[in-house]
């Protein structure tokens, strides 16, 4: 199979589908990888290790395209990269489609294949190709969130996690999921008063019995959601519904009784955010004060440590990649229910149910779909 690794164009993103690690595993496999000329040479990856590797280099997305049916990248695919798409391609990458109306039209008039990192399942039910960015998220949530509390940021002039005498700040962690287990570690880990919610008692079982009084936990009702997001020194927005648009607990009306200088940071925002005031920001100009609150919503945080987060995401994608190039992705999609799952956009139609849901439009099924590939 001839498969393509672009150059992310997103702003500030720097993460690329294929390490040169991962081309080497395919092209000893027999398959023909090519690589955007410089689509990794900012995180250490050069041209010259991707030659090394078996990969042929494209001058541009044009070429790029041209070139390959298997498109693997990591971001939803911008303006101009949709335009590049054709019914032949097989496109496998973040896609976020839920809160993007535009990209899901776009998808669809193309015609192409569209598989989404983010709703491949295991066997367990977890979101394998998800977990390694929310894994960096969650960490760097707390990590922006100090940066933010900072005076020069606009923040409260906290030091998150205080010194003798002078208490720590208080962080509330909206969802004990992946993003938020990690967030809670970091902030664990700074000193920082934490209290985290979940609506699942499981995942609130599983964090007090890792960190007993070190932290509160509280059932995520309305009511408790709002009395800590408005004793929060920072708020960690960490909610997710697998391929759905994020659940808004935030409303405008509590952001504007936060503290003054207090801090949000909202992970979901890639789902379209959890907080009713939250709008996506870029890594250039990260944050923006509302009501006297640190709005921090980065569409693609992982992207500011992109070395780190390209080789967690590629220890994840690697075997989906290489069952699509081996067995055609028909196949890999009907033998692998898992895979399967990760189906959203394909010959036209919706097969994802909360996409369909989000926007108004049909879907068929990923089976029935799959016939038509």
């Amino acid at each position: 199979m001839r498969i393509g690794v672009p150059r992310e164009l997103k702003n500030h993103e720097h993460r690329v589908g294929l390490t040169p690690f991962s081309v080497a595993e395919l092209t000893a496999l027999g398959h023909e990888v090519w690589v955007e000329r410089q689509a990794g040479a900012a995180i250490g990856f050069a041209d010259a290790d991707y030659w090394a590797a078996g990969a042929h280099l494209a001058a541009d997305g044009a070429e790029l395209y041209e070139a390959a049916a298997l498109i693997v990248k990591v971001k939803e695919p911008l303006l101009e990269e949709r335009a590049r798409l054709r019914p032949h391609h097989t496109l496998f990458a973040y896609l976020h489609l839920a809160p993007d109306r535009a990209q899901t039209d776009d998808l669809l008039a193309s015609g192409a294949t569209c598989i989404a990192y983010e709703t491949v399942s295991d066997a367990q039910g977890r979101l394998p190709l998800l977990a390694p960015m929310s894994e960096v998220a969650g960490r760097m949530a707390i990590q922006a969130g100090a940066h933010c509390l900072e005076t020069a940021q606009g923040g409260r002039g906290m030091l998150l996690g205080g010194v003798p005498g002078v208490p720590a700040g208080k962080v509330t962690i909206l969802g004990g999921g992946v993003v938020g287990s990690q967030a809670v570690a970091m902030a664990v880990g700074l000193g920082a008063d934490v209290t985290v919610l979940d609506r699942s008692l499981d995942a609130l079982r599983r964090l007090d019995g890792r960190y007993g009084n070190r932290i509160a936990t509280l059932l995520a009702t309305g009511a408790a959601v709002r009395e800590q997001v408005l004793a929060a020194d920072l708020v960690i927005g960490a909610v997710l519904i697998p391929g759905a648009a994020a659940p808004r607990l935030i409303a405008a009306e509590m952001v504007a009784r936060m503290k003054p200088g207090a801090v949000l940071v909202d992970v979901a925002i890639d789902q379209g955010g959890c907080a009713e005031t939250s709008r996506p920001t870029t890594h250039d100009e990260p944050t923006y004060l509302l009501d006297g609150v640190v709005h921090y919503c980065v569409a693609n945080m992982p992207g500011a440590v992109a070395r780190t987060s390209t080789l967690a995401l590629n220890n994840a994608t690697l075997p989906f990649v290489v069952a699509l190039a081996e067995k055609g992705v028909r196949r890999a999609l009907e033998e692998d229910p898992h895979l399967r799952g990760g189906l959203s956009v394909a010959r036209g139609q919706l097969a994802c149910a909360s996409v369909a849901e989000a926007h108004g439009l049909p879907y068929r099924s990923a089976a029935e779909l799959l016939a038509a590939l």
